[in-house]
């Protein structure tokens, strides 16, 4: 009778850590971090020395010093003597307006355009084709520039709606100007308002009636999705889908609509006196040649990827559902689109990040965005070259980074899920 004994176990050896292949990925993998941590450390270090001697040691107390310079478009109170936190606030908020407001009307005109390119009709097609080219094809700055001169050069000044020779008028009932300077809407306000609540050692407040509505919102929306789901587990259980829409609008509309009345909504009209309007909204016309330009110029990109997506799907999916009757725009609204947003969504997301970082380009049209406040006026007054760039560059990361989560989210819910 033989017995079978297993070999003996092989001692590890350092030597193993470069010729065992087990082993040598993981060692070159660890001598490259620490190497690059080293890198890292000495140019921190040197940055450091050369700031000490310099006499400017790294330091964000500058933020609480008077920023003495204006801000043309706000979102938020503010003077000269506030700090110069309060102006990068101010700053980020307007790139973030941008951002959301570019990005909305960017995707709606890129569909359009991108389904419209697939016309059967040939001049259509052809004038988006020409859009596509025109835009995508010129420098985004000159296209913002180019807009703003036309909204200096072919708007009213404000003189032309004064007295009984006006050549200019308002809109929609006296409620909206559009001038050379820019544009005037109504502005929403409270009668019975819940006041502001200081955060930040008071440096700008948050609005209690905004964050009630956009609770009430939630709420409503929230409220609808459960309308919905209820009438879905009908239809799998009867075969019959009761109507709702007007249960979901309701839950939505009319919560909203006792918030307002309860807090004292109404609109803030603009009124001309002296030599410009006073009251309402006002919109600068650096804000609107921004977003106009950055939108157009990037639904010409998302143009391209939305009829790359659409000429991905399957055309026998399109055979199939006009076989059953459905009309070509239920088609393109309910079979072509839900399957071609599958692929449109990982690029489409890089282009809002372009969008985003193209907003850099604001201090052209004079708009003062994050790089025009802290990287731009901030700097130059305190000489905080090193704190000011590191805490834009630390801005514009986050930014990108919750516009990708939030895209990579809404794209792995699209993804089909096998059974």
């Amino acid at each position: 009778m033989t017995t079978l004994t297993e070999p003996p176990k092989e001692t590890f050896r350092l030597s193993m850590l470069i010729y065992d292949t087990r082993y040598r990925s993981l060692t070159i993998q660890v001598v490259a971090l620490i190497g690059f941590l080293v890198l890292i450390g000495w140019l921190i270090n040197n940055t450091m020395t050369n700031l000490e001697t310099l006499g400017k040691e790294p330091n964000f107390r500058f933020l609480w010093e008077p920023a003495g310079y204006d801000i043309n478009q706000r979102l938020l109170d503010y003077t000269s003597q506030s700090p110069h936190i309060r102006a990068a606030v101010i700053g980020v908020l307007n790139t973030l307006v941008i951002a959301v407001m570019g990005c909305i009307t960017a995707t709606i005109i890129g569909v359009i355009v991108g389904v419209l390119r697939l016309s059967k009709n040939w001049i259509v097609s052809r004038l988006m084709a020409v859009y596509v080219e025109t835009f995508r094809n010129v420098p985004v700055l000159l296209w913002i520039v180019f807009t703003m001169a036309i909204l200096i050069e072919t708007l009213p000044a404000p003189r032309a709606f004064r007295g009984d020779n006006a050549t200019a008028s308002m809109l929609l009932d006296n409620s909206v100007a559009i001038t050379n300077r820019g544009v005037y809407i109504p502005e929403p306000l409270f009668s019975r308002g819940l006041g502001d609540i200081p955060v930040f050692w008071g440096t700008f407040e948050i609005s209690l009636d905004l964050m009630a509505v956009i609770a009430v919102l939630i709420a409503g929306f929230y409220a609808s999705k459960r309308i919905r789901m209820r009438a879905d587990s009908i239809q799998e259980a009867t075969g019959e889908r009761p109507t709702v829409w007007y249960q979901r609008i309701a839950a939505v509309v009319v919560p909203l609509g006792v918030l307002l009345y309860a807090l004292g909504f109404y609109l803030g009209y603009p009124e001309l006196k002296g030599f410009n309007f006073t009251g309402g909204t006002y919109l600068r016309n650096s804000l609107i040649a921004l977003w106009l330009a950055l939108s157009l110029y990037t639904a010409a990109f998302i143009a391209e990827i939305v009829r790359a997506g659409i000429l991905a799907v399957s055309h026998g999916q399109t055979e199939a559902a006009a076989a059953l009757g459905i009309r070509p725009n239920r088609i393109m609204r309910l079979v072509v689109l839900p399957q071609a947003m599958r692929v449109i969504i990982p690029p489409l997301i890089s282009n809002y990040l372009n969008l985003t970082k193209n907003s850099s380009l604001a201090i052209a049209v004079g708009y003062m965005d994050i790089t025009g406040t802290l990287m731009g006026i901030t700097l130059n007054q305190t000489g905080r070259e090193l704190e000011t760039v590191l805490l834009g560059m630390l801005i514009y990361l986050t930014i990108s980074l919750s516009i990708s989560t939030v895209m990579n989210w809404y794209n792995n819910r699209l993804k089909l899920v096998e059974r």
